[in-house]
């Protein structure tokens, strides 16, 4: 697929592996332009959110943005901004109770893209990585084992800090997803 934001969108081979793999693991739902890009906007980078504002209109793709603070939007039909209240995993509720089969779910919570398998939906961090059927478990498992080490005390850290290796890789990663919504 050739467009006006291509350079933002290189391909690889990975990136094609983890797809294929991503439509394997849906193949007995349908993927069609219908499907909602739904976004956990709260942590969510800027640069993440431009990418989605820029596919919303260029597929175009419904992009739904949950938070619990306000949040500026561009103007545009195809983009909506759904503000719950402050609290626990609200947003991620929200969510989960809103998600259909073959929609699009972009988190870095675990347990929110755990349960946006379980509904047949597709789970992406903005980091560019796919959760799948497949090591959704173990994601799970390490986010816990690393949750009881800081609570007994332990300084663990944090991810490293969002780069442009990062926005490519969900770039990739989203335009081949929604390249395959078209197909």
């Amino acid at each position: 697929m050739v467009s006006k934001d291509s350079e933002l969108f290189p391909s690889s081979p990975y990136a094609s592996q983890c797809i294929r793999s991503i439509l394997t693991t849906f193949s007995d739902m349908s993927l069609g332009i219908n499907s909602h890009i739904w976004v956990d906007a709260d942590a969510c980078p800027t640069a993440i959110r431009d990418i989605l504002y820029r596919v919303a209109d260029r597929i175009p793709i419904r992009v739904t943005l949950v938070a619990n603070s306000y949040m500026q939007k561009p103007a545009s039909q195809n983009i909506d901004f759904l503000q719950v209240t402050a609290g626990f995993d609200v947003a991620d509720n929200e969510i989960v109770k809103r998600l259909s089969p073959g929609d699009i779910v972009v988190t870095s919570d675990i347990p929110l893209a755990a349960e946006a398998i379980e509904l047949n939906a597709i789970a992406i961090s903005p980091r560019g990585d796919l959760y799948t059927r497949h090591n959704i478990r173990s994601r799970l498992n390490m986010r816990d084992f690393m949750d009881t080490m800081r609570g007994s005390g332990m300084h663990t850290g944090g991810p490293p800090p969002f780069n442009q290796k990062n926005r490519q890789a969900f770039a990739n990663q989203l335009d081949r997803l929604v390249s395959s919504l078209k197909s």
